[in-house]
Protein backbone atom coordinates (compact mmCIF):
# COMPACT_ATOMS: atom_id res chain seq x y z
CA UNK A 1 0.00 0.00 0.00
CA UNK A 2 2.57 2.66 0.81
CA UNK A 3 4.15 1.96 -2.62
CA UNK A 4 1.36 2.34 -4.44
CA UNK A 5 1.31 5.42 -2.61
CA UNK A 6 4.60 6.74 -3.57
CA UNK A 7 3.51 6.09 -7.18
CA UNK A 8 1.11 8.16 -6.88
CA UNK A 9 2.70 10.88 -5.42
CA UNK A 10 5.44 10.64 -8.25
CA UNK A 11 2.49 11.14 -10.59
CA UNK A 12 1.14 13.93 -9.55
CA UNK A 13 4.81 15.43 -9.27
CA UNK A 14 5.40 14.59 -12.61
CA UNK A 15 1.79 16.18 -13.82
CA UNK A 16 3.12 19.39 -12.02
CA UNK A 17 5.93 19.28 -13.32
CA UNK A 18 4.33 19.14 -17.28
CA UNK A 19 1.72 21.97 -16.37
CA UNK A 20 4.28 23.94 -15.05
CA UNK A 21 6.08 23.57 -18.36
CA UNK A 22 2.69 24.16 -20.52
CA UNK A 23 2.26 27.06 -18.91
CA UNK A 24 5.73 28.60 -19.32
CA UNK A 25 5.49 27.64 -22.51
CA UNK A 26 2.41 29.62 -22.89
CA UNK A 27 3.97 32.78 -21.10
CA UNK A 28 6.36 32.66 -22.98
CA UNK A 29 3.97 32.52 -26.81
CA UNK A 30 1.58 35.49 -25.36
CA UNK A 31 5.17 37.44 -24.45
CA UNK A 32 5.80 36.76 -27.98
CA UNK A 33 2.90 37.76 -29.60
CA UNK A 34 2.84 40.75 -27.16
CA UNK A 35 6.42 41.77 -28.25
CA UNK A 36 6.15 41.46 -32.06
CA UNK A 37 3.13 43.20 -32.27
CA UNK A 38 4.91 45.84 -29.92
CA UNK A 39 7.19 45.95 -33.13
CA UNK A 40 4.53 45.97 -35.88
CA UNK A 41 3.18 48.58 -34.70
CA UNK A 42 6.50 50.86 -35.94
CA UNK A 43 5.71 49.68 -39.45
CA UNK A 44 3.31 49.19 -41.57
CA UNK A 45 5.58 48.49 -44.95
CA UNK A 46 5.37 45.04 -46.38
CA UNK A 47 8.99 43.81 -46.42
CA UNK A 48 10.04 44.86 -42.73
CA UNK A 49 6.81 43.19 -41.56
CA UNK A 50 7.14 40.37 -43.37
CA UNK A 51 11.26 40.51 -41.65
CA UNK A 52 9.65 41.00 -38.37
CA UNK A 53 7.27 38.02 -38.92
CA UNK A 54 10.16 35.96 -40.17
CA UNK A 55 12.18 36.86 -37.40
CA UNK A 56 9.25 36.21 -34.47
CA UNK A 57 9.55 32.82 -36.02
CA UNK A 58 13.04 31.56 -36.47
CA UNK A 59 14.22 33.39 -33.12
CA UNK A 60 15.44 32.09 -30.25
CA UNK A 61 13.15 34.14 -28.26
CA UNK A 62 9.94 33.48 -30.90
CA UNK A 63 9.51 30.07 -32.18
CA UNK A 64 12.96 28.73 -32.85
CA UNK A 65 12.74 27.50 -36.21
CA UNK A 66 16.11 27.04 -38.00
CA UNK A 67 14.63 28.86 -41.06
CA UNK A 68 11.37 30.39 -42.53
CA UNK A 69 10.27 31.15 -46.00
CA UNK A 70 7.67 33.46 -47.57
CA UNK A 71 6.35 33.35 -51.24
CA UNK A 72 3.57 35.92 -52.10
CA UNK A 73 1.56 35.70 -55.52
CA UNK A 74 1.99 38.89 -57.69
CA UNK A 75 -0.51 41.84 -58.37
CA UNK A 76 -1.51 39.62 -61.54
CA UNK A 77 -2.21 36.13 -60.16
CA UNK A 78 0.20 34.40 -62.58
CA UNK A 79 3.27 33.70 -60.53
CA UNK A 80 4.22 32.92 -56.60
CA UNK A 81 7.63 34.84 -56.09
CA UNK A 82 9.83 34.23 -53.56
CA UNK A 83 9.88 37.25 -51.23
CA UNK A 84 12.03 36.79 -48.00
CA UNK A 85 14.24 33.89 -46.44
CA UNK A 86 15.74 33.98 -42.87
CA UNK A 87 18.04 31.49 -41.69
CA UNK A 88 21.08 29.54 -43.18
CA UNK A 89 21.40 28.15 -46.47
CA UNK A 90 23.62 25.68 -45.30
CA UNK A 91 25.97 24.11 -42.15
CA UNK A 92 28.71 26.64 -42.21
CA UNK A 93 26.29 29.70 -42.47
CA UNK A 94 24.09 28.50 -39.32
CA UNK A 95 27.42 28.53 -37.13
CA UNK A 96 28.48 31.89 -38.35
CA UNK A 97 24.71 33.58 -37.93
CA UNK A 98 24.14 32.10 -34.54
CA UNK A 99 27.71 32.61 -33.44
CA UNK A 100 27.52 36.50 -34.22
CA UNK A 101 24.07 36.46 -32.50
CA UNK A 102 25.43 35.07 -29.62
CA UNK A 103 28.29 37.15 -29.39
CA UNK A 104 26.32 40.16 -29.83
CA UNK A 105 24.09 39.32 -27.88
CA UNK A 106 21.31 39.87 -29.71
CA UNK A 107 17.63 39.71 -28.58
CA UNK A 108 14.53 40.04 -30.82
CA UNK A 109 14.45 43.72 -31.68
CA UNK A 110 17.91 43.85 -32.19
CA UNK A 111 17.26 41.23 -34.43
CA UNK A 112 14.66 43.33 -36.19
CA UNK A 113 16.82 46.16 -36.15
CA UNK A 114 19.63 45.10 -37.89
CA UNK A 115 17.31 44.53 -41.69
CA UNK A 116 18.12 47.52 -42.53
CA UNK A 117 22.08 46.45 -42.36
CA UNK A 118 21.41 43.60 -44.20
CA UNK A 119 18.64 43.94 -47.08
CA UNK A 120 20.89 44.99 -49.82
CA UNK A 121 24.26 43.10 -50.97
CA UNK A 122 26.42 42.97 -49.62
CA UNK A 123 25.26 42.10 -46.85
CA UNK A 124 22.44 40.39 -47.72
CA UNK A 125 22.09 36.78 -46.07
CA UNK A 126 22.56 33.72 -48.75
CA UNK A 127 18.85 32.52 -47.86
CA UNK A 128 17.23 35.74 -48.68
CA UNK A 129 18.83 36.25 -52.31
CA UNK A 130 18.31 32.81 -53.39
CA UNK A 131 14.52 33.25 -51.92
CA UNK A 132 14.25 35.83 -54.09
CA UNK A 133 15.69 34.53 -57.26
CA UNK A 134 12.82 32.10 -57.42
CA UNK A 135 9.62 32.27 -58.89
CA UNK A 136 6.48 30.10 -60.03
CA UNK A 137 3.77 30.21 -62.56
CA UNK A 138 0.78 29.49 -60.59
CA UNK A 139 -0.01 26.71 -62.71
CA UNK A 140 -0.71 22.72 -61.71
CA UNK A 141 2.70 22.45 -63.69
CA UNK A 142 4.32 23.85 -60.55
CA UNK A 143 3.77 20.64 -58.62
CA UNK A 144 3.44 21.03 -54.65
CA UNK A 145 3.33 24.71 -54.21
CA UNK A 146 0.57 25.12 -56.38
CA UNK A 147 -1.72 22.90 -54.83
CA UNK A 148 -0.28 23.85 -51.00
CA UNK A 149 -1.37 27.27 -51.90
CA UNK A 150 -5.26 26.34 -52.03
CA UNK A 151 -5.25 24.24 -49.12
CA UNK A 152 -6.56 25.98 -45.84
CA UNK A 153 -4.66 25.52 -42.92
CA UNK A 154 -1.26 24.27 -41.76
CA UNK A 155 0.53 21.31 -43.52
CA UNK A 156 3.33 18.77 -41.84
CA UNK A 157 5.19 16.96 -44.12
CA UNK A 158 7.30 14.68 -42.82
CA UNK A 159 8.41 10.74 -43.69
CA UNK A 160 6.72 8.53 -46.49
CA UNK A 161 5.14 12.15 -47.98
CA UNK A 162 8.53 13.48 -48.44
CA UNK A 163 9.53 10.53 -50.41
CA UNK A 164 6.14 11.19 -52.61
CA UNK A 165 7.36 14.62 -52.94
CA UNK A 166 11.02 13.80 -53.63
CA UNK A 167 11.35 14.87 -57.45
CA UNK A 168 9.18 18.06 -57.05
CA UNK A 169 10.97 21.13 -57.90
CA UNK A 170 9.72 23.23 -54.71
CA UNK A 171 10.82 20.41 -51.75
CA UNK A 172 13.91 20.28 -54.40
CA UNK A 173 15.53 24.03 -54.02
CA UNK A 174 15.15 24.01 -50.45
CA UNK A 175 16.08 20.35 -49.54
CA UNK A 176 12.94 20.31 -47.49
CA UNK A 177 13.44 16.91 -44.96
CA UNK A 178 10.33 17.61 -42.47
CA UNK A 179 8.55 21.12 -42.56
CA UNK A 180 5.39 22.94 -41.56
CA UNK A 181 3.63 25.02 -44.47
CA UNK A 182 0.81 26.99 -44.81
CA UNK A 183 -1.40 29.07 -46.97
CA UNK A 184 -1.87 32.88 -46.23
CA UNK A 185 -5.55 33.44 -47.46
CA UNK A 186 -6.64 37.11 -47.56
CA UNK A 187 -10.39 38.28 -48.59
CA UNK A 188 -11.13 35.10 -49.45
CA UNK A 189 -7.90 34.25 -51.54
CA UNK A 190 -4.60 32.50 -50.96
CA UNK A 191 -1.95 35.35 -51.16
CA UNK A 192 1.24 33.40 -50.19
CA UNK A 193 2.63 30.75 -48.35
CA UNK A 194 5.19 30.54 -45.15
CA UNK A 195 7.26 27.68 -44.29
CA UNK A 196 9.64 26.63 -41.70
CA UNK A 197 11.86 23.83 -40.98
CA UNK A 198 14.85 23.10 -38.54
CA UNK A 199 16.86 22.22 -41.53
CA UNK A 200 20.58 22.34 -39.57
CA UNK A 201 19.46 20.93 -36.35
CA UNK A 202 17.34 18.27 -37.74
CA UNK A 203 15.08 18.45 -34.78
CA UNK A 204 11.77 16.82 -34.90
CA UNK A 205 8.16 19.33 -35.37
CA UNK A 206 6.07 18.31 -32.77
CA UNK A 207 2.45 18.41 -32.70
CA UNK A 208 2.44 21.27 -30.13
CA UNK A 209 5.10 23.48 -32.56
CA UNK A 210 2.76 23.11 -35.16
CA UNK A 211 -0.78 24.38 -33.22
CA UNK A 212 1.44 27.42 -32.14
CA UNK A 213 2.89 27.87 -35.46
CA UNK A 214 -1.05 27.94 -37.06
CA UNK A 215 -2.06 30.81 -33.99
CA UNK A 216 0.84 32.51 -35.75
CA UNK A 217 -0.34 32.19 -39.36
CA UNK A 218 -3.29 33.91 -38.57
CA UNK A 219 -1.80 36.59 -36.84
CA UNK A 220 0.67 37.18 -39.37
CA UNK A 221 -1.90 36.86 -41.99
CA UNK A 222 -3.61 39.90 -40.61
CA UNK A 223 -0.57 41.58 -40.30
CA UNK A 224 0.66 41.28 -44.09
CA UNK A 225 -3.24 42.38 -45.20
CA UNK A 226 -2.88 45.44 -43.17
CA UNK A 227 0.35 45.94 -45.33
CA UNK A 228 -0.55 45.57 -48.74
CA UNK A 229 -3.38 47.63 -48.18
CA UNK A 230 -1.27 50.12 -46.73
CA UNK A 231 1.13 49.65 -49.42
CA UNK A 232 -1.76 50.21 -51.99
CA UNK A 233 -2.48 53.39 -50.99
CA UNK A 234 0.71 54.62 -50.84
CA UNK A 235 1.37 53.53 -54.38
CA UNK A 236 -2.06 55.19 -55.22
CA UNK A 237 -0.11 58.39 -53.82
CA UNK A 238 2.63 57.77 -55.69
CA UNK A 239 1.29 56.88 -59.15
CA UNK A 240 0.47 59.32 -61.90
CA UNK A 241 -3.25 58.73 -62.90
CA UNK A 242 -2.59 59.20 -66.61
CA UNK A 243 0.42 57.51 -67.73
CA UNK A 244 0.11 54.60 -64.43
CA UNK A 245 4.75 55.69 -63.81
CA UNK A 246 5.78 57.17 -60.67
CA UNK A 247 4.63 60.89 -60.06
CA UNK A 248 6.65 64.00 -60.00
CA UNK A 249 6.15 63.71 -56.24
CA UNK A 250 7.95 60.26 -55.52
CA UNK A 251 10.76 60.57 -58.32
CA UNK A 252 11.81 63.69 -55.56
CA UNK A 253 11.26 60.95 -52.28
CA UNK A 254 13.43 58.25 -54.43
CA UNK A 255 16.11 60.40 -55.49
CA UNK A 256 16.87 62.14 -52.11
CA UNK A 257 16.85 58.61 -50.38
CA UNK A 258 18.68 56.45 -53.33
CA UNK A 259 21.46 59.97 -53.48
CA UNK A 260 21.73 59.10 -49.72
CA UNK A 261 22.27 55.72 -50.41
CA UNK A 262 24.76 56.24 -53.54
CA UNK A 263 26.93 58.55 -50.83
CA UNK A 264 26.59 56.38 -47.89
CA UNK A 265 27.97 53.50 -50.25
CA UNK A 266 30.73 55.42 -52.51
CA UNK A 267 28.36 54.30 -55.66
CA UNK A 268 27.55 56.20 -59.23
CA UNK A 269 24.03 56.93 -59.18
CA UNK A 270 22.84 58.80 -62.77
CA UNK A 271 19.33 60.53 -63.82
CA UNK A 272 18.07 60.92 -67.30
CA UNK A 273 15.58 63.86 -68.46
CA UNK A 274 13.58 63.20 -71.12
CA UNK A 275 10.99 64.97 -73.32
CA UNK A 276 8.88 63.91 -75.78
CA UNK A 277 9.68 66.65 -78.67
CA UNK A 278 7.24 68.65 -80.79
CA UNK A 279 4.66 67.51 -78.16
CA UNK A 280 3.15 70.84 -78.45
CA UNK A 281 2.04 70.88 -82.05
CA UNK A 282 0.61 67.05 -81.87
CA UNK A 283 -1.90 68.16 -79.17
CA UNK A 284 -2.92 71.90 -80.94
CA UNK A 285 -3.66 69.55 -84.63
CA UNK A 286 -5.51 66.66 -82.43
CA UNK A 287 -6.26 67.81 -79.09
CA UNK A 288 -6.13 67.08 -75.30
CA UNK A 289 -7.55 63.74 -75.43
CA UNK A 290 -4.93 62.11 -78.12
CA UNK A 291 -2.44 64.29 -76.51
CA UNK A 292 -3.19 61.88 -73.55
CA UNK A 293 -4.03 58.86 -75.43
CA UNK A 294 -0.11 59.15 -77.15
CA UNK A 295 1.56 59.64 -73.48
CA UNK A 296 0.21 56.78 -72.06
CA UNK A 297 1.48 54.70 -75.51
CA UNK A 298 4.88 56.26 -74.79
CA UNK A 299 4.92 55.95 -70.94
CA UNK A 300 4.20 52.09 -71.82
CA UNK A 301 7.10 51.36 -74.49
CA UNK A 302 9.62 53.14 -71.66
CA UNK A 303 8.21 51.09 -68.98
CA UNK A 304 8.27 47.88 -70.90
CA UNK A 305 12.48 49.29 -72.10
CA UNK A 306 13.53 49.99 -68.03
CA UNK A 307 14.89 47.47 -66.27
CA UNK A 308 12.73 46.62 -62.69
CA UNK A 309 15.39 48.11 -60.63
CA UNK A 310 15.45 51.73 -62.26
CA UNK A 311 12.46 54.47 -61.32
CA UNK A 312 10.70 55.51 -64.24
CA UNK A 313 8.45 58.35 -63.47
CA UNK A 314 6.27 61.03 -65.16
CA UNK A 315 8.36 63.93 -64.59
CA UNK A 316 4.78 66.43 -65.53
CA UNK A 317 3.98 67.44 -68.67
CA UNK A 318 5.19 65.31 -71.52
CA UNK A 319 9.10 65.42 -69.51
CA UNK A 320 9.48 61.79 -67.76
CA UNK A 321 12.02 61.19 -65.58
CA UNK A 322 14.50 57.95 -64.98
CA UNK A 323 17.21 57.20 -61.89
CA UNK A 324 19.55 54.63 -62.46
CA UNK A 325 21.39 53.41 -59.27
CA UNK A 326 24.76 51.69 -59.57
CA UNK A 327 24.93 52.85 -62.96
CA UNK A 328 27.49 54.93 -64.75
CA UNK A 329 27.28 57.84 -67.32
CA UNK A 330 28.33 55.69 -69.79
CA UNK A 331 25.96 52.88 -68.98
CA UNK A 332 22.98 55.11 -68.27
CA UNK A 333 23.83 57.25 -71.85
CA UNK A 334 22.97 53.64 -73.44
CA UNK A 335 20.17 52.37 -71.43
CA UNK A 336 18.54 56.39 -72.49
CA UNK A 337 19.73 55.62 -76.62
CA UNK A 338 17.76 52.14 -76.46
CA UNK A 339 14.53 54.16 -75.01
CA UNK A 340 14.98 56.96 -77.46
CA UNK A 341 15.14 53.86 -80.10
CA UNK A 342 12.40 51.79 -79.10
CA UNK A 343 9.87 54.93 -79.23
CA UNK A 344 10.86 56.55 -82.46
CA UNK A 345 10.86 53.02 -84.01
CA UNK A 346 6.67 52.66 -82.15
CA UNK A 347 4.09 54.09 -84.53
CA UNK A 348 1.68 55.78 -81.81
CA UNK A 349 -1.49 57.59 -83.11
CA UNK A 350 0.07 56.76 -87.35
CA UNK A 351 2.87 58.83 -85.70
CA UNK A 352 6.35 58.28 -85.15
CA UNK A 353 7.37 60.72 -82.08
CA UNK A 354 10.35 60.90 -80.49
CA UNK A 355 12.13 62.13 -76.98
CA UNK A 356 15.35 64.36 -76.23
CA UNK A 357 17.15 63.46 -72.89
CA UNK A 358 19.64 64.67 -70.80
CA UNK A 359 21.75 62.56 -68.26
CA UNK A 360 23.67 63.85 -65.12
CA UNK A 361 25.38 61.75 -62.54
CA UNK A 362 26.97 61.40 -58.99
CA UNK A 363 29.22 62.24 -58.19
CA UNK A 364 30.31 63.41 -61.47
CA UNK A 365 27.98 66.56 -61.55
CA UNK A 366 27.05 67.22 -58.68
CA UNK A 367 27.36 65.88 -55.19
CA UNK A 368 23.35 67.16 -54.21
CA UNK A 369 20.19 66.39 -56.25
CA UNK A 370 19.29 70.30 -57.12
CA UNK A 371 23.16 70.44 -59.37
CA UNK A 372 22.14 66.80 -60.99
CA UNK A 373 18.82 67.87 -61.85
CA UNK A 374 20.18 71.00 -62.97
CA UNK A 375 23.04 70.07 -65.35
CA UNK A 376 20.49 66.82 -66.37
CA UNK A 377 17.43 69.69 -67.64
CA UNK A 378 20.91 71.62 -69.11
CA UNK A 379 21.76 68.62 -71.18
CA UNK A 380 18.38 68.19 -72.10
CA UNK A 381 18.08 71.51 -73.29
CA UNK A 382 21.46 71.16 -75.62
CA UNK A 383 19.58 68.08 -76.88
CA UNK A 384 16.30 69.82 -78.15
CA UNK A 385 19.23 72.58 -79.71
CA UNK A 386 20.91 70.34 -81.09
CA UNK A 387 18.18 68.85 -83.33
CA UNK A 388 16.35 66.34 -81.01
CA UNK A 389 15.81 62.65 -80.66
CA UNK A 390 18.81 62.25 -78.42
CA UNK A 391 20.33 62.43 -75.25
CA UNK A 392 23.56 64.41 -74.07
CA UNK A 393 25.71 64.05 -71.52
CA UNK A 394 26.28 66.59 -68.88
CA UNK A 395 29.99 66.27 -69.62
CA UNK A 396 29.66 67.36 -72.83
CA UNK A 397 29.49 71.20 -72.27
CA UNK A 398 30.90 73.56 -69.37
CA UNK A 399 28.67 75.33 -66.78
Amino acid sequence: MYQDFEKIIKEKEEEIKNLKKDLEKSRLNLHLFYELTKAIRKSLHLDEMAYIILTGLTAKEGLGFNRAILFLVDEDYKNINGFMGLGPLNLSEADLIWKTIEDQKMDLYDLIENYHKIKEPPYKPKLMEFVQSISFPLKKESGFIFYTLWEKGTLHIKGEKIKELENDEFIKKFNLKEFLISSLWIDDKPEGIIVVDNCVTQKPILEEDKMIFSMFIEYATSAIKNSKAYEDTLLMAHTDMLTGLYNHGYFQYKLDEELLKAKSKNQKLSVIMMDVDNFKKFNDTYGHIQGDEALKKISSILKEGVDEKYILCRYGGEEFSLILPLTSIEEGSEIGKNLLKKVENTEILNTRFTLSAGIATYPEHGLDKETLLKKADLALYKAKKEGKNKIVLAFNYGD
